[in-house]
């Protein structure tokens, strides 16, 4: 029997079926004509769709809909609400790509893979989770691989799902055994889990998802994959993807194996030791790269590590501190990816070397690459440093110090990195070239979004408290 809670569970699935919809007949009436409307469209509706959910579509309770397949409360909201902001912000970037933005379909997988992410957030069913995961992850092959006169793209795409697929196919496996011991696909109702059991089911689930969210040792596939996908695509993978996989993530293992279960020492033990590693290979890796997307790339995978953090500490304040370091990176690497694009498109380069007196060839865009990269290194007063501060204050609550220490000594290594670029951009000049001379123009769609993404990671940083505190009330829902 339909209720009002059912209904609003799935309302953002439902307003971007709409929107891909309309884009899909737009694209038959506007064929040979500017593409770029499609963009517009594409924007506007999910700015429309943040909005109305924004005023109608907050849980007032959590509320189990669909015979328990999803979950309707603030962690899902929560999330899906950054989704929709970071494929609005993606869909702008797009606009000016030669190959994705007058190609209807591009930004038709993106709202595919926004509705498969909104349901990761919210599934409390195995099969439901699946199914989710899999919306998601197809999308996101297509587009990785979308320019196919680019071999690095074709490269990308293809390694993309030959390593997804391989994944997914060991998570499958876990969550087969969960139903082959339990009887059941309900998060909520599984229960009976003997030792061996349990240490093999997280052994298998965490493949799947630490690929997912570029785990090390499961990150191999994430450099090849972010330096080939076309650039807006790459910043929508390393941001709103993972944040979809530490959704599953936290709601999954919470779920099946909570704070007082027997066998939380041990998958925590386990998570605390792959951060310890992912922090440590991310960082040191991404010291030695000469191209900007892979170094982002590494950086990706410490900035997993980091949250993970949160993951470990098990606690009401270890996973609000979780989400709202996600809302921070979202912001803070779409940023850092969108400069990027914009960057590459006019020089059509990647390399480190290359951004030499960017700042004297567009002083805003570097300004804006100055705001991103101190985020991402963890300095006051933005975002990034806000973020910080509370994962590591949560792993001392719970007394994990060790992991902080480790957390805060791998923030010093990436702050090399990260100001290295910083260094090139700002003091390096262009050899034998008068910077002046060749300027790097902004479009209407990158001026908005990197406007609206530096905005947002000042506003996090300074004015953190209501910010947080919706993460803390994503949070309680778990606990």
């Amino acid at each position: 029997m339909f209720n009002s809670s059912m209904i609003l569970a799935i309302l953002p699935e439902i307003l971007l079926l709409l929107l891909g919809l309309l884009i899909l007949i737009l694209d038959i009436v506007l064929k040979g004509k500017d593409g770029r409307n499609l963009g517009w469209v594409a924007a506007g509706g999910l700015l429309f769709i943040l909005v109305l959910n924004v005023f109608l579509a907050k849980p007032t309770m959590p509320t189990d809909v669909f015979g328990g397949m999803i979950r309707y409360d603030m962690l899902g909201y929560v999330f899906k609400m950054l989704f929709i902001f970071g494929a609005m912000l993606t869909s702008l970037f797009m606009m000016d790509s030669e190959k994705l933005g007058n190609r209807g379909e591009s930004y038709i997988l993106l709202l595919v893979a926004t509705i498969g992410m909104n349901l990761m957030a919210s599934a409390t069913d195995l099969i439901m989770l699946y199914l989710a995961i899999e919306t998601t992850s197809i999308p996101m092959y297509i587009l990785a691989g979308f320019m196919r006169d680019d071999k690095k793209s074709t490269e990308a795409g293809l390694k993309y799902l030959l390593f997804g697929a391989m994944a997914s196919t060991v998570m499958l496996y876990g969550f087969s055994l969960i139903f082959g011991f339990t009887g059941t696909t309900a998060l909520g109702a599984i229960s009976g889990f003997s030792l061996p059991l349990a240490l093999g089911v997280i052994v298998l689930i965490l493949v799947g998802i630490a690929f997912k969210i570029s785990l090390a040792p499961f990150h191999f596939w994430a450099p090849d994959v972010y330096e080939g996908a076309p650039t807006p695509i790459t910043g929508f993978l390393s941001t709103a993807s993972k944040a979809a996989g530490f959704a599953v993530l936290m709601r999954l293992f919470i779920g099946l194996f909570p704070p007082a279960s027997a066998y939380a020492p041990s998958w925590t033990l386990i998570m605390a030791v792959l951060a310890t590693i992912t922090m440590t290979v991310g960082n040191v890796v991404a010291l030695s790269q000469s191209n900007i997307k892979r170094m982002l790339a590494y950086s990706s995978i410490a900035h997993a590590g980091y949250a993970l953090v949160g993951v470990v500490s098990l606690s009401e304040l270890g996973v609000g501190s979780v989400t709202f370091y996600l809302i921070a990176y979202v912001l803070t690497n779409l940023a850092a990816f969108g400069i990027i694009a914009a960057f590459s498109k006019v020089t059509g380069s990647e390399k480190i070397s290359d951004f030499a007196g960017m700042s004297r060839r567009n002083s805003g865009l570097a300004l804006a690459m100055l705001v991103a990269f101190l985020s991402l290194t963890g300095m006051p007063p933005f975002g990034g440093f806000v973020a910080k501060v509370f994962v590591f204050a949560a792993a001392v609550k719970a007394d994990m110090v060790w992991l902080a220490i480790v957390g805060i000594l791998n923030s010093i290594v990436g702050l090399y990195y990260y100001l290295t670029v910083l260094k090139v951009v700002y003091l390096h000049r262009m050899e034998g070239e008068n910077e002046e001379a060749h300027p790097i123009p902004l479009s209407r769609p990158y001026a908005i979004a990197l406007s609206v993404l530096s905005a947002g990671i000042l506003l996090i940083g300074i004015i953190f408290g209501p910010w947080f505190n919706i993460a803390s009330s994503a949070a309680a829902g778990l606990f």
